[in-house]
Parts: C-alpha cells; sequence; structure tokens
C-alpha cells in the first residue's frame, strides 16, 4: 500500500503493448510527456520492456512503467523478468495481472509485496468486480477495473459499471486509486469515465492504432483534465 503515493489523479494510462516497439514507442512517448505537462495530468506510460531506459531517459512527466514482472530474487531465473532489472533500467512501477498475462492470486500477492520492498508503484487489473474488490484486500496502489471482453473493442464500460467497482475498491480501501479501462477509443469515452466518478482511465489500441497518435493522445488527456474539473476537483 502506499502513503504519501506520488502519483495522483486525475490518471491517464497508455499501454502500447506489441503494437508498437522502437522509435515508435518513443515518439508516443514523448508525445504524452508534452500532454502530461500541458494539462497537468499523472500519466502511465507502460512500456515494452526493452523500451524502458529509452523512454525514462527521454521524458520528464511519465510514470514509466514495466508491464509485468516475476516475483523471483536476484540469482537464478533465466528468461524472467527481476523486479530489480526494471527498476535500475528507469521504471517507478509495474503492471500486474492484466488479461494478457494473468497471474494466480497467491503469486499476485507475493509480487505486489516484492514490488512494494523496491518501492516500485504497482497497478493491478481486475476483469470483474468481485476480482477488483478480491485485488483490493491485496493492497496494490492502484486497481484497473477493465472487463476482459471490452479490451481492444472500442466499446467501453456503462457508467454503471464505473460506479459499481470504484464502490467496491474503495469499500475495501479509500487510498486505493481506481482507473477504469478497456474499450477506450476516443476523448469522449474519456470525460465519460472520468466525469463518472474514476480516478482515472486510459487506453492501448485506442491510441497506438489512431492515424494520428499524438493528436490522440492529446485529445484522450486533455479530456481528463476537462472531464476533472467539470466534477468540481
Amino acid at each position: 500500500m502506499y502513503c504519501g503515493l506520488p502519483i495522483k489523479p486525475p490518471i491517464f494510462e497508455i499501454g502500447p503493448k506489441s503494437y508498437l516497439y522502437g522509435d515508435d514507442v518513443l515518439a508516443l512517448a514523448v508525445a504524452a510527456d508534452a500532454a502530461a505537462a500541458k494539462y497537468g495530468v499523472s500519466v502511465i506510460f507502460t512500456t515494452p520492456y526493452c523500451d524502458i531506459r529509452m523512454v525514462a531517459k527521454a521524458t520528464r512527466h511519465l510514470f514509466v512503467f514495466a508491464p509485468h514482472m516475476d516475483q523471483l530474487t536476484v540469482g537464478r531465473g533465466l528468461a524472467e523478468i527481476l523486479p530489480e532489472s526494471i527498476k535500475a533500467a528507469g521504471a517507478v512501477g509495474v503492471m500486474l495481472n492484466h488479461s494478457e498475462r494473468p497471474l494466480a492470486i497467491s503469486v499476485l500477492n507475493k509480487t505486489i509485496l516484492r514490488a512494494d520492498k523496491l518501492g516500485l508503484l504497482s497497478i493491478v487489473c481486475a476483469d470483474s468486480i468481485a476480482e477488483a474488490k478480491a485485488v483490493a484486500c491485496l493492497e496494490p496502489n492502484i486497481v484497473v477495473a477493465e472487463p476482459t471482453e471490452l479490451i481492444g473493442t472500442g466499446k467501453a464500460s456503462d457508467m454503471g459499471y464505473v460506479e459499481a467497482s470504484m464502490k467496491a475498491v474503495k469499500s475495501i480501501n479509500s487510498q486505493i486509486l481506481v482507473v477504469e479501462g478497456a474499450g477506450i477509443s476516443s476523448g469522449a469515452d474519456v470525460y465519460n469515465v472520468i466525469y463518472a466518478g474514476a480516478d482515472g482511465t486510459g487506453s492501448s489500441s485506442g491510441i497506438a492504432l489512431a492515424k494520428d497518435r499524438p493528436a490522440m493522445v492529446d485529445e484522450m488527456i486533455k479530456a481528463v483534465r476537462e472531464a476533472w474539473d467539470a466534477r468540481g476537483n
């Protein structure tokens, strides 16, 4: 769990996954960095492993996260993702339990504890309200509530789901931040989710597959700020 967490809402998370690599990841990160500064939004950039160091060195306003890590300690563990290595590369946090890299609850618990011990922030995905509540009991810094069936579809969660998943997590620990994801494909989607009460939202394919990625990043991060301000925060 966090105490004096350096990342504050409103939050926007960008995850290029494997849609982009190399220079394209860097260009997207630079655009996101500019928008984060322009609109005063906390932007998490969940960076492919090979690009973490490059992105961390080239940006000033992003929270650079790794897309996964393993719970192993320094020593044996060929091809596993060592937590110390992602921190040394410049990551300040890690995403865990994404639907494309799910973890058993016992493994997830130990991996969150490893992140805590190293001072890495943890953002943990949950694909249902029940799972979001269970994940909250493990005390990550951030819970991503995103129904798996909506990921990559361009169809966002309905506002009832947003409100229910927020309530579920906050009922366990009000300090855990909640990012509502899945299917976010426009500034309008972003605005609706933030205005409905979420601490943040995010997008992967909606940005990575856009014809003009920098313009889409700016549109979405601007919408975060506008919706957050409209809520009276």
